[in-house]
């Protein structure tokens, strides 16, 4: 790399050249701004590298315990406490939703199950009424919105992306078993005894860590004004109600907030590390979180289709499963097609993939345009598979 280019540091095993080296190219040639990339194989980490910029002044570099918010990146752990409650016989996805959340079945909501919920079937992807940022924080008053809503098409019958209710429709049923919202359960049954540095909105202690998320120098490309002019009511619900972006997400009232589909903050190994539960069939560290049988639910797909809010971003049929994406024919994931994983907006990911044993967490702070397979995740996914 040239003098004007940012150092990279951390870890990187040969045999994963081809990672480094991709990370790199994304400083050089895809306006990287700061970032970290971790891989796990078989449970060892084989890849832990970090660099650039925690700030777009370029005055704070991107430090080994540098925390980012990973955006829709944190559905995956979210998921991940619902899987806990089932693997315990708490919860019964087949079961009525209203059968954990009573006031729930309102609007004719008493037939959506809870596997609707975590495969963003419940047709609840967005609120029918203004919702402000003030109301997004205010846990109760968002549930109870949510409870009271007519859904925007049938559940059950296509997906359509939950981006924001998604982690209160499930994290309401988390507490309602528990007693504890998503975060505290998280960090209570996962992240504490494990020692993952991730957690849901970020403590007013850890702000100096946190890197400051900036938009891309074309944050609304031609291509994606033209699909948001295409975008349903539903749609503009889910992506705009309220609308949320870096300026927001900088915010110590965001930071405060308990939002389970879009504030986790964390790195790159964190993400490595609660994507590889997945991939370790339910075990990390030699630690067991969930039964295999419990891991392997997480991938049983609910249908393929064009999704109802992000089919206008982009033409073809994706399919999720109960809580993350089936990396499909579209290859999101790899090349294994039941490989899974979660991107977050700009940019992000977590990946999965039992099969070959590996894990990948992948944040950043430069917001990029796409709404999913940002080309700097899918480069470093492509060289992981490369060096396999």
């Amino acid at each position: 790399m040239s003098a004007h280019d940012p150092q990279v540091h951390g870890h990187c095993d040969p045999r994963f050249a081809a990672v480094r080296t991709a990370f790199e190219d994304n400083f050089r040639d895809r306006d990287e701004l700061g970032a970290a990339v971790a891989v796990t194989v078989g449970g060892e980490t084989v890849v832990d590298l970090w660099g650039g910029w925690a700030d777009p002044a370029r005055s704070r570099p991107w430090e080994r315990d540098t925390l980012v918010n990973v955006w829709s990146t944190t559905k995956g752990p979210t998921a991940l406490c619902a899987h806990v409650l089932a693997d315990r016989g708490l919860l019964d996805f087949d079961a009525p939703v209203a059968a954990y959340w009573p006031e729930f079945a309102a609007a004719g909501k008493e037939r959506v199950l809870v596997r609707h919920l975590l495969s963003h079937r419940a047709g609840l992807c967005g609120l029918r009424e203004p919702h402000s940022l003030a109301g997004l924080y205010d846990w109760d008053l968002t549930c109870a919105r949510l409870a009271a809503t007519e859904p925007w098409w049938e559940p059950g019958t296509r997906s359509g992306y939950h981006a924001l209710t998604y982690g209160f429709l499930v994290g309401e049923v988390v507490r309602r078993i528990s007693g504890l919202r998503p975060g505290a359960f998280l960090e209570r049954e996962v992240t504490g005894p494990l020692g993952i540095d991730f957690t849901v909105g970020l403590p007013e202690k850890e702000a100096g860590r946190a890197a400051e998320l900036v938009h891309g120098r074309d944050p609304l490309s031609d291509e994606r004004a033209a699909a948001f002019s295409q975008l349903t009511p539903a749609a503009i619900a889910a992506l705009t109600n309220p609308l949320v972006g870096a300026a927001e997400a900088n915010t110590p009232e965001w930071r405060a907030a308990e939002i389970p589909a879009a504030n986790g903050h964390g790195t790159a190994r964190a993400v490595a590390a609660l994507y590889g539960v997945f991939a370790g069939r339910g075990t990390l560290n030699g630690r067991r979180v969930l039964s295999p049988e419990a891991a392997e639910r997480v991938r049983e797909g609910q249908g393929s289709c064009r999704d109802l809010v992000l089919g206008a971003g982009f033409e073809r049929e994706t399919e999720i499963g109960l809580g993350l994406w089936l990396s499909g024919p579209n290859g999101s994931y790899g090349p294994n097609p039941r490989a899974f994983g979660h991107d977050g907006l700009g940019g992000s990911c977590g990946l999965a993939d039992p099969e070959a044993g590996v894990s990948l967490g992948y944040v950043m702070n430069r917001l990029g345009p796409h709404i999913a397979d940002d080309p700097r995740k899918m480069a470093l996914i492509d060289a992981l598979y490369s060096a396999l």
